[in-house]
């Protein structure tokens, strides 16, 4: 991302993903009133305001909310754990290595590429 070029900040899925799939966790943050989300949006989810900034995260968050899911799509082997983790303002939902519950501290370890999707991988601390 550019100090110089404000349009280098703006962040889409495809820049998103090939982040991530480099190991780096991004988001955006809104010039106007702060607030930070995860995914890449077109205007901030808190005020309206389209000057978002493209941010890292942190990688070592708490666990928002998480579901074990029982019946795995096709191309995927077993139950598995997904969270909604809090990494610091901003929130994203990820698959766990391991096992947590509401509340535990997990930190960003791996990257999980399905279809040409990356997604997050965290593990308990």
């Amino acid at each position: 991302m550019s100090d110089t070029d404000p349009s280098a900040d703006r962040l889409d899925y495809v820049a998103w993903a090939d982040r991530l799939r480099d190991g780096e966790l991004l988001g955006q943050e809104c010039a106007e009133c702060g607030h930070t989300t995860a995914a890449p949006k077109a205007a901030c989810v808190r005020c309206g305001s389209r000057t978002l900034a493209a941010v890292t995260l942190p990688t070592d968050g708490i666990v928002h909310s998480e579901t074990t899911i029982g019946v795995p799509p096709e191309g995927f082997d077993g139950e598995y754990q997904v969270a909604v983790v809090r990494l610091g303002d901003a929130k994203v939902l990820g698959r766990i290595d391991g096992a947590v519950d509401i509340g535990d501290r997990v930190s960003f370890a791996d990257v999980l590429v399905a279809d040409d999707h990356p997604a997050p991988v965290f593990e308990p601390v």
